[in-house]
């Protein structure tokens, strides 16, 4: 199969080192004031937004440029619903013991518990699936690389996208997770790696003070 010709990369602007650092600050001040929601309003959200904001985590660098991500989109409320019932399900063998002492310690100041009414208030859930198997065709069957690491990066994109979009959100892993596979029609060639919950948040949305505490940037950096 030949190798098509590169393409010139034009696509950045030319910044003055001032302007560059005045766009760092102002996405990272952008970004610091996102928090996790657990409390959102069933108002409806244009699919539009969602199919952009995966769009943008579709342009994640990964592994060979396989991009080993599938998003399940659900909107659904009977399919929300189940959704709700396996997770809560799996979140009460958590809690009552299966995480261990140390974990639910760590877990107590942000307030959470086995109930997860959000996975049916939310208006979007979007369940992703990490493709061990597939390729960058359609019905390519090749081995991925670098999975966890590519489909990390695309999340992350996709987190940033729906804040950019003035939505709120919240990242779900409950444990295991293989029912997202079968209410979501996946093969077995895909590992669930989080529901990510995404919507308004309602009127009387709070997070947890503990939230916003983050680390410094001398306890998250080294420089050489």
């Amino acid at each position: 199969m030949p190798v098509p010709d590169p393409i010139a990369y034009e696509f950045l602007p030319e910044l003055s080192d001032a302007e560059r650092i005045t766009r760092a600050q102002a996405a990272y001040e952008h970004f610091a004031c996102r928090r996790t929601c657990r409390d959102f309003a069933p108002d409806p959200v244009p699919r539009a937004v969602i199919e952009q904001a995966i769009l943008a985590a579709g342009t994640a660098p990964s592994g060979a440029n396989h991009q080993p991500w599938h998003f399940a989109v659900i909107a659904d409320p009977d399919k929300k619903r189940a959704i709700r019932l396996a997770a809560e399900e799996e979140e009460r063998a958590f809690y009552a013991g299966k995480a261990g002492q140390e974990w639910l310690e760590a877990l107590a100041p942000l307030g959470t518990d086995p109930e997860k009414p959000f996975l049916e208030t939310a208006p979007w859930l979007i369940a992703v699936f990490a493709q061990r198997k597939g390729g960058p065709n359609a019905g390519d069957e090749k081995q991925n690389y670098y999975v966890t690491e590519s489909v990390g990066i695309a999340c992350g994109l996709l987190l940033a996208t729906l804040h950019e979009a003035g939505l709120a959100t919240l990242t779900h892993t409950p444990n295991p997770m293989k029912f997202l596979t079968d209410l979501c029609q996946r093969p077995a060639t895909e590992k669930p790696l989080m529901i990510i919950v995404t919507g308004r948040p309602a009127p009387d949305a709070v997070y947890p003070a503990e939230a916003a505490r983050k680390k410094p940037l001398e306890a998250i950096s080294s420089w050489f």
